[in-house]
């Protein structure tokens, strides 16, 4: 009872003061292919030493990342993270500060946060970001919504370039709100016609660049015409650390810049925490979700760090909050913000040029050899291939021997008859010899 302090009464009590029946009501709006059929599969009760040693014995399973040559991107990078970073962010005064409420004893914090936001906005071409979202796909979301209340209109055009789970999280948030959302169409060759899906009913384009296969777009006629029809260009990334060389959005019209921060302070963690970017014009401020930390001055003159803007609903009256997103993703946007100090913008550049380089590297040996066909005109550091085989299958066999060669597009959008087209991406980390191994087990293997 220490942990589970519940009787059944009190539960009961609990339902029927919310109005349901049974736990399982509150759950309705997960489709039911998710749900479990039955418990996982694990001991009702061990000790902890047991516990220790199953979960262990479970984890043993896996196949690490830094462990083997290690070629998946698909929105989550492997890169090199300085173990400053690492050093700095497990500080007490850091590792265990949450909210600052209270700003005269968490100018720590919200200096870092500041800092945070003025990289984010250097980085994205923008006027001004927000102290962090939760992550990429939860931020388009969030953008998608804040075009919602600037433009006063409700329906959401997405590329078929945009990451599929990004496209889900959008759609999840729309049917809620019964908004119009068109998805076109998973576009491979980054040849698509979103030009003629913009019209006067349109608040946003959202279109990813590079894109989920790889592809640069070039944002700019997007952004003329979603302005002439009175709409606003969402630009998405997943790969933050292509910023370092592509041209920014904010320079191609961009009137919102969201993405995923992880590339950079941020290991892969088995899928978090992230910390998502967020940036758009000062035009826009109000409608901004989350909070944004300001610089003043304090009674003496002495400079200082406030909230200037906490527009969520814990802050203020829920009918004029822009979210409820309840966090800052404190520690992750510090990690963020103390590795991209250490590089500063000549460092940024360096490794943009070197994932670049070595992706390039990549897709020509990969290109030679015997069933397997690149597919990009242009890319940063993620390309795809299309195999002679199912993708999956492939990166089974590429697993057993020892390469974890990518992501099927068939794990990202299953039913589309994509199923021989592989995700491939190549960062900092892989040396020749690595590309070696894979391409000497694809060979193989194909």
């Amino acid at each position: 009872m220490r942990y589970l302090p519940l009787s059944d009464t009190d539960r009961s009590e609990m339902l029927a003061r919310i109005g349901v029946k049974n736990v399982d009501e509150l759950f309705a709006d997960v489709p039911k292919n998710l749900l479990l059929k039955e418990p996982v599969d694990l001991p009702r009760r061990k000790g902890e030493l047991e516990v220790e040693r199953i979960l262990s014995r479970m984890s043993s399973r896996n196949v690490t990342a830094s462990s083997v040559p290690f070629f998946v991107g698909a929105g989550a990078y492997k890169h090199h993270v300085p173990a400053t970073v690492d050093h700095l962010i497990q500080r007490s005064e850091f590792l265990t500060s949450y909210t600052p409420y209270q700003p005269e004893i968490a100018q720590g914090t919200l200096q870092y946060l500041f800092e945070f936001q003025t990289q984010v906005a250097a980085l994205t071409g923008m006027e001004v970001a927000n102290a962090s979202m939760y992550d990429g796909s939860t931020g388009t979301g969030e953008a998608v919504l804040m075009a919602h209340r600037v433009t006063k209109r409700r329906k959401a055009v997405l590329s078929g370039g945009l990451h599929p789970h990004y496209a889900e999280v959008v759609r999840t948030l729309s049917d809620m709100a019964s908004d119009a959302v068109v998805t076109m169409k998973p576009d491979v060759a980054g040849n698509e016609d979103i030009l003629s899906q913009i019209d006067d009913e349109t608040s946003c384009v959202v279109v990813q660049s590079p894109d989920v296969f790889g592809n640069l777009r070039d944002l700019r006629p997007i952004a003329e015409k979603a302005h002439k029809h009175g709409a606003l260009l969402i630009a998405v990334f997943t790969e933050v650390v292509s910023l370092g060389l592509v041209a920014s959005p904010g320079s191609q019209g961009a009137d919102i810049v969201v993405g995923e921060g992880q590339s950079i302070g941020n290991a892969l963690n088995f899928g978090g925490p992230y910390v998502g970017l967020f940036a758009t014009q000062s035009k826009f401020i109000r409608q901004m979700p989350g909070r944004l930390c300001g610089e003043t001055v304090d009674a003496d003159g002495n400079r200082g760090f406030v909230l200037t803007l906490s527009t969520r609903e814990q802050h203020i009256r829920r009918d004029k909050a822009t979210s409820n997103i309840c966090t800052n993703s404190g520690l992750c946007a510090l990690a963020f913000t103390i590795h991209m100090t250490l590089l500063g913008e000549a460092g940024l550049k360096r490794l943009a040029r070197v994932n670049h380089a070595n992706a390039i590297k990549l897709a020509d040996l990969l290109a030679g050899v015997k069933g397997v066909e690149v597919l990009n005109k242009s890319f940063f550091n993620e390309f795809t291939v299309k195999l002679s085989k199912p993708a999956a299958e492939v990166v089974e066999a590429l697993a057993r021997k020892g390469v974890l060669a990518g992501v099927p597009v068939s794990r990202l959008l299953p039913g589309a008859d994509l199923e021989n087209l592989l995700l491939v991406a190549s960062t900092e980390v892989n040396t020749d010899d690595d590309r070696a191994a894979f391409v000497a087990a694809l060979k193989e293997v194909l």
